[in-house]
């Protein structure tokens, strides 16, 4: 089977959209936009991260041993597109799209995400082209507003709508 109706189909699929960041050794920063992130178990409260194997992030996270997922709010957009190379900034650069202070942990984490989890890593599984990053979390920072989205290749804010219980 051809990977293109796979792409066709994955791009139907809505993702919350998150920027992980991660710092080297020599303290430089690096992040990326992604949409495969997800819970793994609450006890002890655990992520899931799929990372291109090409990218810093997935170069620096094994020796620094850290990252942090970011899910962004609907008036994050500027900061998804940067991280997603949609911009003419590069590299540490495009920690100048956005309010970033460095977490517990030391790594980036930005102010006005929906959540920013921190996570020490507990382990990488190679996989193809990508890399799972499996995270323990040891920070969560909550924030409030819109779901930040990305379906059929653009990005849309999702509102949050409170039933009665």
């Amino acid at each position: 089977m051809s990977s293109a109706p796979f792409i066709a189909g994955m791009r139907k699929v809505a993702g919350a959209v998150s920027v992980i960041t991660t710092t080297g050794s020599d303290g430089e920063q690096r992040g990326l936009t992604a949409t495969a992130v997800c819970s793994l178990s609450t006890e002890p409260p655990s992520l899931v991260a799929c990372v291109n194997r090409k990218t810093w992030v997935a170069q620096f996270v094994p020796d620094s041993g850290v990252f942090a997922v970011n899910v962004l709010s609907h008036l994050q957009e500027d900061v998804a597109r940067t991280f997603a190379g949609q911009t003419e900034l590069a590299a540490g650069d495009r920690f100048s799209v956005g309010d970033w202070h460095s977490g517990v942990t030391g790594v980036p984490v930005v102010r006005g995400a929906l959540a920013s989890f921190e996570c020490r890593l507990e382990r990488v599984v190679e996989h193809t082209t990508h890399v799972i990053l499996i995270g323990h979390v040891v920070e969560t920072v909550l924030g409030d507003g819109q779901s930040l989205v990305y379906v059929a290749g653009g990005f849309s804010a999702v509102e949050h709508v409170r039933t009665a219980a």
